[in-house]
């Protein structure tokens, strides 16, 4: 080490077996999952270990592994950070270098517990019906050989090998902002299950459990200046840190199939139906956050708390809230729901929290149906007014036409970019109606729904005339 530079974090990964298999290891489970499980160890004891499996690129493996795979979880509070060190990882595997070692891995007798943070579009399935896309480029190459490339095909191939070793299940855990998770994800297993052997889907079908989860921290991307800001509070360089808000949820069926740690010790809520919590979360939370990105990018804020901090925006999504998500929603026994409003209000406000608008708008042709599109159907159905929800739309129309309203180029990130770049049209009218022909993104109640379509064509001519600033104002 150069004289004058930090020492840079340095921690000998545990010995003991691993417990848990965690598919898709980026920012946001190590921010809130991998630090529940090994406060759950540091209460109760027992194998929990992680192995982190990244499913695309080498980069967070070669980043942690000179660390013995210790990172720092920076706290961002409004009045200050707090840091901790987070060693719950015994090992990194990527899995376009070694397919084999990942199944080996999840084919551990030790291993108990596979969970999933890979997004909305990383389990290959139709967002409209929930049910595998048998047509995915990753889903045909799992089905013509036995070495996977996506989280449905490891998760199939290693409950396959587990089958043929006599090893028992293990419980498969989405950490995924999907509506009924767990109901999802075991559709698409089963689903890929029947393709490649009908007798392993039968046993998948009666061992395996997958429960549904609902998760809630926000967790910033990680940039350089964060790594400076870790060197300057701890004295030591980390190249692998995550951001995190202090606030922190965890709500999960408690459904395990080969036990779990005791994760009620430390605060997460164990139950047996996720999902009014997870249509609260999804739709109130992860609904509007949604609507401050679009909105927010198109008016020139770079995050979330700089929107929130425009008064047009903030008073528009308290609208959302008060008119037109609340009502679509059953109040949970002792949850007042206006008075989470108040409190998601005053952590997107949050100025220690940097979570950009561009990071948020991204995957929204995945996103959208869950969170926005069923508050609007619902909210037509009942002839309840959604002029907000029906702006957000039009203004993620607008994003992802590649273009913001001074001409600048919009760098869209989204399954099917090019797609909904080519649905853009000099016409509104014409606009709506490519966009409205999306049966992978709009419901068919609201494709056959000519109020909806004149709304929305009246919502898009608002924005392109107005500008988004001027139209959450109207």
């Amino acid at each position: 080490m150069e004289a004058g530079l930090p020492a840079r974090l340095h921690h000998t990964a545990s010995a003991a077996p691993a417990g848990i298999v965690h598919l898709g290891l980026g920012a946001f489970f190590r921010a809130h999952g991998a630090i529940y499980v090994e406060q759950a160890m540091a209460a109760s004891g027992g194998d929990w270990g992680i192995i982190g499996v990244s499913l695309q690129s080498p980069g967070t493996r070669d980043r942690l592994a000179p660390q013995g795979w210790a990172y720092t979880a920076l706290e961002l509070g409004p009045e200050g950070e707090t840091a901790q060190v987070v060693t719950v990882l015994r090992d990194v595997l990527v899995a376009p270098e070694n397919p084999q070692a990942v199944l080996d891995a999840m084919a551990a007798p030790a291993v108990r517990i596979v969970s999933l943070t890979v997004t909305e579009k990383g389990y290959c399935h139709q967002p409209s019906t929930g049910r595998l896309n048998a047509d995915h480029p990753d889903i045909r190459h799992d089905l013509a050989g036995p070495l996977p490339k996506s989280a449905p095909g490891f998760l199939v191939r290693a409950l396959q090998a587990r089958r043929a070793a006599g090893v028992g299940p293990f419980t498969v855990l989405c950490c995924d902002n999907l509506p009924e998770n767990g109901r999802v994800v075991r559709g698409v297993v089963l689903d890929l299950a029947r393709l490649i052997d009908p007798d392993l889907a039968t046993w998948i079908e009666a061992n395996v459990a997958f429960p549904s989860t609902m998760v809630d921290r926000i967790v910033p991307a990680t940039t350089p200046d964060d790594l400076d800001r870790v060197k300057a509070l701890t004295g030591q360089r980390d190249e692998a840190p995550v951001m995190h808000e202090p606030f922190r949820q965890w709500v999960v069926e408690d459904r395990f199939c080969a036990g779990r740690p005791d994760l009620g010790a430390v605060g997460v809520q164990l139950v047996d139906d996720v999902t009014p919590f997870e249509h609260m979360k999804l739709r109130m939370l992860n609904g509007t956050h949604s609507s401050l990105a679009y909105l927010g990018y198109l008016a020139g804020h770079q995050t979330i708390a700089d929107t929130m901090a425009d008064p047009d925006m903030a008073q528009f999504v308290d609208r959302l809230w008060r008119s037109e998500i609340i009502p679509a929603l059953t109040p949970l026994p002792g949850t007042d729901l206006a008075a989470y409003a108040d409190a998601l209000a005053a952590r997107y406000a949050n100025p220690a929290i940097r979570h950009r608008t561009w990071q948020i708008a991204m995957d929204g042709s995945q996103k959208l149906p869950q969170r926005i599109l069923g508050t609007i159907a619902e909210g037509r159905a009942a002839g309840r007014p959604v002029p907000g929800l029906t702006l957000v739309m039009a203004a993620w129309m607008r994003y992802v036409s590649g273009r913001d309203e001074a001409g600048a180029a919009i760098e869209v990130k989204d399954p099917l970019a090019p797609q909904l770049a080519a649905l853009w049209h000099t016409d509104p009218v014409a606009t709506v109606d490519a966009f409205l022909a999306l049966a992978q993104v709009f419901p068919a109640s609201l494709r056959d729904d000519p109020g909806f379509r004149s709304d929305l064509v009246g919502a898009l001519n608002l924005l392109l005339g107005h500008g988004a600033r001027a139209a959450v104002r109207a």
